[in-house]
């Protein structure tokens, strides 16, 4: 099949000139708050707890914090984008482009992704400037950084397709993202937990995330790292089938 890279580099680099904008708003402000983490978890907090596992108190939880800014960044730039195009119909432009569905999904994740690896590289420049992580697995780092930042701008293509309200954009990052994530284990270790609990929180995806990008950062892992990427690549896989038959259908993008 015959790919059209030359509709999905225009529609890439409309996506990231569109960051680029408001490049205060989706970068800069990203950044801000991971100093402000640093500064209230390496110096008011991490000064008074014990390392966890051997690592600094701030070390530990510099990577979700790191994720919780991706999957904002991620989430926000697929949701906005889709959403905006369907409220001015310009999705219709890109429904009658020789595009396959696939390469559409491809032009929003793809566009999502670099803004979250834009994010995470600038935050992760705060954080060894500070003293506050290291990078150990570079690569995996961009693996699992992409694979996240792939999960959610999905699940932000499914919310703008669904919402019908800016208000309605948020309601699964204020409702389900943002409560999965703290119970995720980002700011304490598992063994902390009472047994039941540290159970509970394994069968919370957002514990794999966050210990994917922490071990990839620091070398220091609670979880097994297969179960792990199973849960990683078995949500891009199934996501990606999900948007590509939502896209097909024409689900809420065609009158």
């Amino acid at each position: 099949m015959h790919t059209n890279w030359v509709g999905l580099f225009t529609m890439f680099r409309r996506e990231v000139q569109r960051t680029l904008r408001v490049v205060i708003q989706t970068l800069v402000a990203p950044v801000v708050s991971a100093a402000l983490y640093i500064f209230i978890f390496g110096f008011v907090i991490g000064s008074r707890i014990e390392d966890i596992g051997g690592v600094p108190f701030i070390s530990f939880v510099f990577p979700g914090v790191l994720m919780l800014s991706i999957i904002n960044a991620s989430f926000s730039s697929a949701s906005s984008a889709l959403y905006f195009m369907r409220f001015t119909r310009g999705i219709e432009e890109i429904l009658i482009t020789p595009f396959s569905y696939l390469e559409m999904l491809l032009g929003f994740v793809g566009s999502a992704v670099t803004r979250a690896l834009m994010v995470a590289f600038l935050i992760l420049a705060v954080g060894v400037t500070f003293g506050a992580v290291e990078l150990v697995h570079p690569l995996w780092f961009v693996g699992y950084i992409a694979a996240i930042a792939a999960i959610f701008a999905m699940l932000g293509i499914i919310v703008a397709l669904w919402a019908e309200s800016f208000e309605q954009l948020q309601v699964l990052n204020t409702f389900v993202i943002t409560p999965l994530t703290y119970l995720g284990g980002i700011f304490y270790s598992i063994s902390f937990l009472p047994e039941t609990a540290a159970l509970i929180t394994r069968f919370n995806p957002f514990f794999y995330f966050a210990d994917g990008v922490r071990s990839s950062m620091i070398g220091y892992s609670e979880a097994n790292t297969m179960i792990g990427l199973m849960v990683i690549g078995g949500l891009v896989v199934g996501l990606a089938v999900l948007v590509t038959q939502l896209f097909k259908r024409g689900w809420k993008i065609r009158s």
